[in-house]
């Protein structure tokens, strides 16, 4: 009975974890998210990415120098709190740079973690190809166990190009991580943007 009653004060507290941190941090200092109409919450999210982007060239040449060879790129806002238990959430967008079509999308996250806290942080994806794109776009992407964003001045300079498909890259307040876990993390469209 005792493990029962851990099981459910575990899911309770994770979907509250989930339910607060579903929102991009930059939205939450602004106001209610949910209260946004579609038009103000793509400004935002678009507004975030270009930030997240120049934050990322200004950090790391081979990154630019990776966009630049890319066929799009995809920024995402997120929240992760921790107690106990690990869960986040977040919004973002994917953008094919020949057509500068958007899509705005979802993630979120959840597992066992040591500590108390919350974190926000921007990740951030680099394309090759339109194959790797159009799969993480519409059929939407879970990082796996082995994925890591790899990041931080000698991290980023040393990333020498794309791995199955992808560069990716995490941005926090104090810069570029010199290494992030992102496993467990699953993205998705955002139906109510699209």
């Amino acid at each position: 009975m005792r493990a029962s009653i851990i099981k459910s004060s575990c899911v309770a507290v994770a979907a509250i974890i989930l339910g607060l941190s579903a929102t991009p941090v930059s939205a939450q200092e602004s106001g209610d998210w949910e209260s946004l109409k579609a038009d103000s919450k793509k400004a935002k999210i678009n507004s975030m990415a270009d930030e997240a982007l120049a934050e990322l060239f200004t950090q790391s040449s081979k990154a630019k120098e990776l966009y630049g060879r890319s066929y799009g790129w995809a920024v995402f806002d997120n929240m992760k709190i921790t107690f106990g238990i690990s869960g986040g959430g977040g919004q973002g967008v994917a953008v094919a740079k020949d057509s500068g079509k958007r899509t705005y999308m979802k993630m979120g996250t959840a597992g066992l973690s040591v500590g108390i806290g919350a974190k926000s942080y921007q990740v951030v994806f680099l394309f090759e190809d339109s194959k790797t794109f159009s799969s993480f776009v519409e059929k939407g992407w879970q990082a796996d166990a082995t994925a890591s964003a790899v990041a931080g001045t000698a991290g980023a300079e040393g990333q020498s190009g794309f791995s199955n498909g992808l560069a990716t890259y995490v941005i926090t307040d104090k810069g570029l991580m010199a290494a992030a876990d992102i496993s467990g993390t699953k993205y998705w469209k955002n139906k109510k943007l699209n």
